[in-house]
C-alpha cells in the first residue's frame, strides 16, 4: 500500500524473488515525493519536478540500482546540483514509472482502512472491501502510516507517530525570457545566510532530458512554509516568488504560469532502528524513508530491506502469497 519509492522498491525486490504483489496508491500515477506536475501553457505541456529535486547514491546496493536505471535511460547525472547528483529523465518520477511498468499497481485507489482476521488482511477502498491478502506492506509517510496502523498494530503506529516531518511549499513558475541568476541550481543558504526563506530554487528546464524552458521550481524553507501553511495557494505562490527574487537578486519578472503545491510531509526526522519493520506473526511490514533517512536513497533502502525480510520469512513455507 503506497506507490512511492519505498513501496515500489519493495514490490520490485519481491518480484525478483518470484513473489507477486498488488500495490494500491491514491495518486494518479507514479510519484510520491518524486512527483512531477504537468501543466498546459499556450497549448504546450510542461513538467515541473515539484517534489524531490535530485538524489545521490552512497550505499553499494543503491549505487548498483542507479547504474541499472542509468543504463535504462531513466536517470541521468545533473552536475549543476553537485557531485553525484542525479535526476529522473525526462521527469523526476521516471525511475518509479520504470519499476511500475512490470508490477500490478492500482493507481487512483485510496485505501481508507485495514483489517486483520484469521490470518488474512482486508482493505477498505472507497466503500469497497478487498479481501484475502496474506501479507500487507504499509509504505506511507509516517503521519499517514500512524493513522492507518493504529487499529491493528499499536506499537508500529506509535513509532510512526513519533516521527516529525517538516512542511514545504513548492512554487512552479514559467517565464518568457531567461532570468539573470547565479546558476542553474541554487541552494538558499548559499544565496544568503542560513535562515533564508528560500531553501532551494532550480531551473527545472535545464535538467537533463528537459525541454530547456525557463521553468523554475522554488522551495520555501520549513520555517517560511509553516508561516504560510494554511494560506491560499495563489497567495503563497506570489509571496514565495517575491522572496525568490529578493534572495537571488534576480530582476523581478512576471511569470506566464505560476502555481504552488503544499507538501505537508516533505522532510522527516527518521526514527532509530532497523531500515524497515516486520511483524512475522501478522505478516505485516512497514517501510519508508522515515525509517532510514529523508532521501530518495533512504526510501529505496527501506523497501529493499523489507522485501528481504518478507522473503526470508517465506523460505520453506510452501504456501502461496498475496501481498498488498
Amino acid at each position: 500500500m503506497g506507490g512511492g519509492m519505498a513501496g515500489l522498491s519493495c514490490a520490485t525486490a519481491l518480484a525478483r524473488r518470484g513473489i507477486a504483489s498488488t500495490i494500491f496508491d491514491k495518486g494518479r500515477g507514479p510519484g510520491g515525493r518524486m512527483a512531477t506536475r504537468r501543466a498546459e501553457v499556450g497549448g504546450r505541456e510542461l513538467r515541473f519536478d515539484h517534489g524531490a529535486q535530485f538524489f545521490t547514491a552512497r550505499d553499494d546496493a543503491f549505487i548498483r540500482q542507479c547504474t541499472q536505471w542509468q543504463d535504462a535511460g531513466v536517470i541521468a547525472p545533473w552536475p549543476a546540483a553537485g557531485t553525484g547528483a542525479m535526476v529522473g529523465t525526462p521527469a523526476m518520477n521516471a525511475p518509479l514509472r520504470h519499476m511500475a511498468e512490470t508490477l500490478d499497481v492500482r493507481w487512483g485507489q485510496r485505501i481508507d482502512a485495514i483489517y486483520f482476521a484469521n490470518g488474512r488482511w482486508s482493505l477498505d477502498s472507497q466503500g469497497d472491501r478487498l479481501d484475502g491478502f496474506t501479507h500487507l506492506v504499509v509504505a506511507l509517510p509516517a503521519e499517514q502510516a500512524a493513522v492507518m496502523l493504529e487499529p491493528v498494530a499499536t506499537a508500529f503506529a506509535q513509532e510512526a507517530a513519533s516521527a516529525v516531518s517538516e512542511p514545504c511549499w513548492a512554487v512552479m513558475a514559467l517565464f518568457a525570457r531567461p532570468l539573470e541568476t547565479p546558476g542553474m541550481a541554487i541552494m538558499g543558504d548559499v544565496i544568503r545566510e542560513p535562515g533564508a526563506d528560500i531553501s532551494w530554487a532550480a531551473r527545472n528546464g535545464a535538467k537533463p532530458g528537459r525541454a530547456g524552458d525557463e521553468s523554475w521550481v522554488i522551495h520555501a524553507s520549513p520555517e517560511y512554509s509553516r508561516a504560510l501553511l494554511d494560506q491560499p495557494a495563489d497567495a503563497v505562490a506570489q509571496a514565495i516568488l517575491a522572496r525568490f527574487f529578493a534572495e537571488t537578486g534576480a530582476a523581478p519578472a512576471d511569470p506566464t504560469h505560476l502555481a504552488a503545491h503544499r507538501w505537508l510531509y516533505a522532510k522527516v526526522q527518521p526514527v532509530a532502528g532497523a531500515r524497515s519493520r516486520w511483524d512475522a506473526a501478522m505478516c505485516l511490514g512497514v517501510t519508508g524513508d522515515w525509517l532510514v533517512q529523508p532521501r530518495v536513497e533512504g526510501a529505496w533502502l527501506s523497501g529493499h530491506d523489507l522485501a528481504a525480510r518478507i522473503a526470508a520469512s517465506l523460505d520453506g513455507a510452501g504456501h502461496s502469497v498475496d501481498t498488498a
